[in-house]
């Protein structure tokens, strides 16, 4: 199938659920059906929603697989039908779903749509922004809801289409009290907890801005493949140019003010790595200082290199289509702007087209070095100067000395021709030396050696004169060449060092991912792309350094110098470790699964062999006791063995019974009797082993969802470990409450508590965190208790207990909820 054209991919994002992105996609799907494709709907929820359902009328369905897990009826996709039938276009709702495992079918709803466009079928999806990896933390610290079925923002970026559906938060919420969303008998806990307002407005805010970036990513992409090198000012974008001057504070802190100015405006820092212009005399410490300043104000920072520093930023600023551009007026004082020309300022505004271009003053202006250094030895403003300094200067000095005749002797008068000689050769070179050297023999010949008013070249002291100018003025013009050669070479190290600094700052802050790396690669050198390919070719405009076995690092746009090229090699180099890291990352996750099972046999093995002996001991004691002849016991004493045995065969058949069914949780064979269960139900057999637990609170939250034999184990296990944390004489507290469609059913413990770094492995199987008494068990109790619990579509977290000690909560959706009334959590997906 190498020569099907793959499917299209369409994504209705919703800002919340229930702002209609089922609806819309239906609708799509019978107006592209009325025009006359080939439309089917391979799965679609209508949450039991009357007008949403009326939309699939005239609609052709492909029928569902189903299955039984868990003693629960359940219906997929039926991916295998799809595929036979391939259709045009294929609507499957909900992005995000993660698959009931089982029947070889792949565990994400995502990885089946990605099975239908590798076979040329276009597919129109649904996915709500708490769906999104990247904001899953931020939406859980805004509703107090985790979400659990994520979809990496890379994948959804791929799309070939993503379409926002909105809707204020006052509409959503009538929406709601209309029922048009939820069951009314959800209606006012949903409003009263996920769909507050606020809630609402900031998952709204967080949707147009994470679609904002997308569209900027878009843009940006046609940009470079139709070669537009106009500013389009779709968003406000401003670039601040740093130097490492101490004026860097004040340039950011004027560019986020105008960046602030307009509503979703970037902030973008930019420092030019290289031999001249801003990278003279760079402080690396203050830009470190500046680009923390720069990620405190919410903005980016960057790193480029450039031979020549106003085309690096203009050319920078053009590729991230900024709109204005902020610099600091010049360092450089009143004589180095006469000598060197136009500075970096005056360049970038001849330069800058329609980007808008601010030169800010600040405290520093005109107070840097006279002579900057430059990308040639010698500036073009010097190296004009020079010659004419040549000829000017010796001029002039014959004119004063002139007019001083009789004053000075010839001694001195030669002296003064020979510093100026030395001053040209400073300004011009090697060939300004010689013209003024040259020059000023002549005239100092003609003029000031007799006899005065003609040329005496016969003379050997003449022509001994003329050698020692030229030769003093060339020694002195070398000298001053290779100074300067010395000093850019020094600086050209010097930037190629804050490159890499930069590049390594990236990965330690966490941005060694691979596209991350490319993307700083294409950023750094300015290129129009940056790719890894599988083998090196020659084209026109493409640059390809080895990355590693079987990899180039390809770069595309201008070419490259010598210099650059060998700093390409080194992010080459890391682009090539990277790719390694991810490999071997692979494979590392390949081999984690069998060493999580050689740990747990291991585990295993280590509590058996005292845990399980233990009442075997007991009851074999006992019983052996009662048939012993050479003994003869009292009534008394073998009913209390009789009862040792019957004791030790009950705990040796809760250990069994643990372990049994923790090996059929993960193993999803575990069989689930849900129905309606009130808590009055199974605490009385819940709490009969432990003594001392105050309830509370109990009888006025709705019946739960859940298996009572399971629910009932969840709680003695729970009820049991806080009994054994909290101090003798302080009972055990145990309250219930509801929240956002949910029954919270907290234990409480007044023990020592547990720090937050070992909260996850509280969890795991054959841990005992605090336990001083290792006779109690295998460590199966709390373990079991999270993975029923997650059974029965609930989840078990541990808090604080305000005081001291720890809270176990348990979250179990209430028994009246349907398809279509679950205001929250994790099956959050409505339309």
């Amino acid at each position: 199938m190498s020569d099907v054209r793959p499917g299209r991919l369409k994504i209705y994002l919703g800002a919340a659920p229930g702002v209609g992105k089922t609806y819309r996609m239906l609708d799509e799907a019978r107006r592209r059906a009325l025009r006359g494709a080939d439309v089917v709907v391979g799965f679609v929820d209508c949450h039991g929603r009357p007008h949403t359902q009326a939309m699939l009328d005239g609609l052709e369905v492909v029928p569902r697989a189903s299955g039984t897990r868990r003693g629960e009826t359940y219906e997929e996709m039926d991916l295998a039908a799809v595929l036979a039938r391939r259709p045009q276009l294929a609507i499957v709702d909900e992005f995000a779903h993660g698959n009931v495992p089982g029947d070889g079918r792949n565990p994400k709803r995502r990885q089946d749509i990605a099975a239908l466009l590798d076979a040329g079928v276009d597919v129109i999806t649904t996915l709500n922004i708490q769906h999104l990896e990247s904001l899953n933390d931020v939406v859980e610290k805004i509703t107090g809801v985790p979400e659990r079925e994520t979809v990496p923002d890379e994948v959804v970026r791929r799309a070939w289409q993503i379409q926002l559906v909105d809707m204020p938060p006052e509409g959503l919420r009538r929406r709601m009290a209309h029922g048009h969303v939820y069951a009314p008998e959800e209606v006012d806990a949903a409003l009263a907890n996920y769909f507050r307002p606020g809630n609402l407005t900031a998952l709204r805010q967080l949707a147009l801005l994470w679609l904002a970036d997308r569209v900027d990513e878009a843009l940006q992409e046609y940009r470079t493949q139709h070669g537009i090198g106009r500013v389009w000012e779709t968003r406000e974008r401003v670039v601040v140019a740093l130097t490492g001057g101490p004026e860097g504070g004040t340039l950011i802190r004027r560019a986020a003010r105008i960046a602030d100015r307009s509503a979703g405006g970037d902030l973008l820092a930019v420092h030019v790595a290289r031999s001249d212009g801003l990278a003279a005399g760079v402080s690396h410490a203050s830009l470190a200082r500046q680009r923390h300043l720069v990620e405190d104000l919410g903005g980016s920072y960057h790193s480029v290199v450039g031979d020549d520093v106003a085309t690096a930023l203009v050319e920078f600023a053009r590729a991230e289509n900024a709109t204005q551009l902020v610099l600091g007026t010049s360092r450089r004082g009143g004589l180095a702007r006469l000598l060197t020309g136009p500075g970096t300022g005056e360049t970038v505004t001849e330069l800058s087209g329609d980007i808008d271009v601010h030169r800010v003053t600040h405290e520093r202006a005109g107070r840097g070095r006279l002579l900057p250094s430059r990308r040639r030895t010698l500036s073009t403003a010097r190296l004009i100067a020079g010659p004419v300094a040549g000829l000017v200067l010796p001029a002039l000095l014959t004119l004063v000395l002139a007019q001083l005749r009789g004053t000075l002797n010839l001694t001195s008068e030669a002296l003064l021709f020979l510093l100026t000689v030395v001053g040209v050769a400073c300004i011009g070179g090697v060939v300004s030396a010689v013209i003024a050297s040259v020059t000023a023999s002549l005239l100092l010949n003609y003029w000031f050696v007799p006899p005065v008013g003609r040329f005496t070249l016969d003379d050997p002291n003449a022509l001994l004169a003329l050698t020692v100018f030229v030769v003093v003025a060339a020694t002195v013009a070398a000298v001053v060449d290779r100074s300067l050669r010395l000093s850019r070479r020094s600086a050209r190290a010097t930037a190629e060092a804050e490159t890499m600094s930069s590049l390594a700052g990236s990965i330690v802050r966490g941005e060694a991912t691979i596209p991350a790396l490319l993307e700083r690669t294409r950023e750094t050198f300015g290129m129009e792309s940056a790719d890894l390919v599988d083998r090196a070719f020659d084209a026109s405009g493409v640059t390809a350094v080895p990355a590693g076995p079987g990899a180039y690092l390809a770069l595309r746009g201008r070419t490259l110098s010598s210099s650059e090229r060998r700093v390409l090699a080194a992010f080459a180099a890391h682009v090539g470790s990277a790719v390694e890291r991810a490999r071997l990352a692979e494979a590392a996750a390949e081999v984690e699964p069998v060493k999580a099972a050689d740990r747990l046999r291991t585990a295993l093995l280590r509590s058996v062999g005292h845990d399980l002996r233990t009442p075997l001991a007991a009851g074999w004691a006992a019983v052996a006791s009662l048939r012993s002849r050479d003994v003869a016991f009292s009534a008394e004493d073998r009913d209390e063995l009789l009862a040792t045995a019957d004791e030790s065969m009950a705990k040796l058949n809760r250990l069994v019974e643990n372990l049994l069914d923790l090996s059929r949780l993960e193993a999803g064979a575990l069989t689930l009797n849900l129905r309606p269960t009130s808590l009055e139900e199974v605490l009385p057999m819940a709490l009969t082993d432990v003594r001392g637990v105050d309830v509370a609170d109990v009888e006025n939250v709705p019946a739960v969802l859940a298996d009572p034999p399971l629910l009932e184990r969840v709680i003695a296990n729970l009820v049991g470990n806080a009994a054994r944390h909290t101090p003798p004489g302080t009972p055990v507290l145990l309250t219930a409450s509801t929240l956002a469609g949910r029954v919270e059913l907290r234990i409480v413990d007044r023990g020592p508590g547990l720090p937050e770094d070992g909260r996850e492995r509280l969890f795991e199987p054959f841990q005992r965190l605090g336990d001083t008494d290792n006779t109690t068990g295998l460590g199966l109790g709390l373990a079991l208790a999270r993975g029923l619990t997650e059974a029965m579509d609930g989840t078990l977290t541990p808090e604080d207990t305000p005081g001291g000690g720890l809270t176990m909560v348990v979250s179990l959706p209430f028994a009246a909820r349907t398809a279509a009334a679950e205001p929250a959590g994790r099956n959050a997906r409505g339309a």
